[in-house]
């Protein structure tokens, strides 16, 4: 019974052992396919495609901003921590995918969605990306990407000639020189920003005599060196929070971040900005840099950029310019102008993912002194060696997708003039929209439109009358603040349209009050003025079926 029990406990075990080898050859099998490049591969690569191309083209089809799904409702779909044990096929994952994730995202194509700086991307993107992702360049360095790295100098020469516009001979010398850098592809304006206080602050702390500079030394050394009781970047009160994280990582500290107030056209205060410079140079703080906003986040207005190049420049400090929303406006004869004094920065932030109408991950900090970015270059052994031709010796990020596809391909199938166009649009239907909210009794204005965002609020019926009579009192402001809060939140949950929110102080009889406001970014090349009549009308609807209600209730965690 015994021998029995023990030959039948070791048939177990083989079957054991003969399931689990086939299940580890069936993994096997299953995960090396797809990474073969075979015809087999490839014709199930091709229904992938079918597939997905299916899924994206109903996603953007649809003229709804979003689903109507509760927020916390969906977050209990994704609770599931553990990693499934065996490999899924692709159609089940997909159908997962368009179920719990496509479905309810935000289509931010919607030619409806006009309420933050995210938009439609033109179709070649959407090739382009695939081929990016299947060449799987590393642009850190030339041995993972050979071609790219010189290809991705060119794109951002291109447009720091938009930006500086310097002689033939200028690029000629530094488009492909090794030792030259006229901007650095990243992800974001956020990096873009850091990386130019960056530059600036080892610049201005170099190594001089026995004293090893900043880079080595610390900003503690630096300042204790040059006899400096502290460091601080200047710029206005609207400055995007990306500096905030800047002077954390930089060692300042976010109260070395002086922030000016602001004008009634939210531009920062010149004669604050100069008594600031002032002020910091009678208590020996050391400027790192003096930075102009060209779009700021909330309402798209420009500091005056020259009036702030002659303060740095008298002061001798670096200027940066955060253009990541309106540089762009480069492109514009018409609109360009309103940059005047940026070719005079020291440094220029632009997103390529706003007004360039490039997928998401492409920012640019562009430097009007090719050497610069020098003063943060790094180097290791074994890749990014002191004369190499790696990009990612002069960068905040080492290993990157070869985005500069995207950004070269906009610029030629595009071109100069197809983004005037688009830049052009923008402005102009964003002028439409501000004549209509000025028609219309249920809105009202706070402040003109500098290029494509504007601010305005939603005055409900019995306020109408005081508010054209500027008779409003604090109270009855705070209940529109509540009611537009509302309207906005009910707004984005019906998924018909979209437009965000912000919070503005503006000046009413004589006392500055804090306003909520809605906020309109016209960015969208498919957003047409019917589009923005049926957004307004929209909130008109929404506002009556809020103010029909016995109370409005504000969910102040979303």
């Amino acid at each position: 019974m015994a021998l029995s029990q023990q030959r039948q406990e070791k048939s177990k075990q083989n079957r054991l052992i003969e399931t689990e080898l086939t299940h580890h050859y069936l993994v096997a099998d299953k995960v090396m396919q797809l990474f073969q490049p075979s015809s087999s591969s490839a014709s199930t690569e091709a229904k992938m495609n079918v597939q997905t191309d299916n899924l994206v083209g109903d996603f953007l089809s649809s003229i709804n901003t979003n689903s109507d799904i509760n927020f916390n409702a969906l977050v209990e779909t994704f609770t599931d921590s553990e990693v499934p044990i065996y490999p899924a096929n692709f159609d089940s994952y997909l159908e997962y995918l368009a179920n719990n994730v496509v479905n309810h995202s935000i289509n931010t194509s919607s030619p409806r969605f006009i309420g933050h700086m995210t938009s439609a991307l033109p179709c070649f993107v959407r090739s382009l990306a695939k081929l990016m992702t299947a060449m799987n360049q590393n642009v850190v360095k030339i041995e993972t990407a050979k071609a790219f790295s010189p290809y991705e100098r060119q794109a951002l020469a291109m447009m720091h000639r938009l930006v500086y516009n310097f002689a033939d001979e200028f690029y000629t010398q530094h488009v492909q020189n090794n030792q030259s850098t006229l901007g650095i592809l990243v992800s974001g304006g956020t990096a873009a920003n850091i990386i130019a206080l960056w530059c600036a602050r080892n610049k201005s702390l170099y190594a001089k005599n026995s004293f090893a500079g900043v880079e080595k030394a610390g900003l503690a050394a630096a300042l204790d060196y040059y006899g400096y009781q502290g460091a601080v970047v200047i710029g206005s009160e609207l400055m995007h929070y990306s500096f905030d994280k800047a002077a954390d990582l930089l060692g300042i500290g976010t109260h070395g971040l002086i922030k000016i107030p602001t004008n009634g056209n939210n531009q920062v205060d010149l004669s604050a900005l100069r008594q600031a410079v002032a002020d910091c140079q009678s208590k020996n703080l050391h400027i790192i840099a003096i930075v102009g906003v060209a779009g700021t986040t909330d309402s798209g207005n420009i500091d005056s950029l020259l009036d702030i190049a002659d303060i740095a420049e008298a002061a001798n400090v670096h200027f940066h310019v955060d253009a990541a929303w309106g540089g762009p406006l480069i492109f514009s004869e018409q609109h360009r102008q309103k940059l005047a004094g940026i070719e005079r920065a020291d440094s220029v932030t632009i997103d390529g993912h706003k007004q360039l109408y490039l997928p998401m991950g492409i920012g640019m900090v562009f430097m009007r002194e090719p050497q610069l970015a020098s003063a943060i270059e790094k180097n290791a052994s074994y890749t990014m060696r002191k004369d190499s031709f790696d990009l990612g010796k002069r960068a905040l990020e080492g290993s990157r997708p070869g985005m500069a596809l995207f950004l070269h391909a906009g610029l030629h199938i595009i071109g100069l003039k197809g983004y005037e166009f688009l830049i052009d649009a923008g402005i102009e239907k964003t002028q439409y929209m501000a004549a209509r909210i000025n028609a219309m009794p249920e809105f009202e204005l706070l402040s003109e439109p500098d290029i494509n965002l504007l601010l305005y609020r939603y005055i409900p019926q019995s306020f109408r009358e005081l508010a054209v009579k500027k008779q409003l009192t604090e109270s009855d402001n705070q209940q529109i603040n509540i009611f537009n809060e509302c309207l906005q939140k009910a707004q984005r949950q019906a998924g018909r349209s979209f437009i965000s929110r912000t919070t503005k102080t503006i000046t009413y009889l004589d006392k500055e009050i804090s306003v909520t406001a809605l906020r309109a970014v016209i960015a969208n090349p498919l957003t047409t003025q019917d589009d923005i009549d049926a957004v307004l009308n929209d909130q008109i609807e929404i506002a009556l079926e809020l103010s029909s209600s016995d109370s409005l209730e504000v969910n102040q965690s979303q």
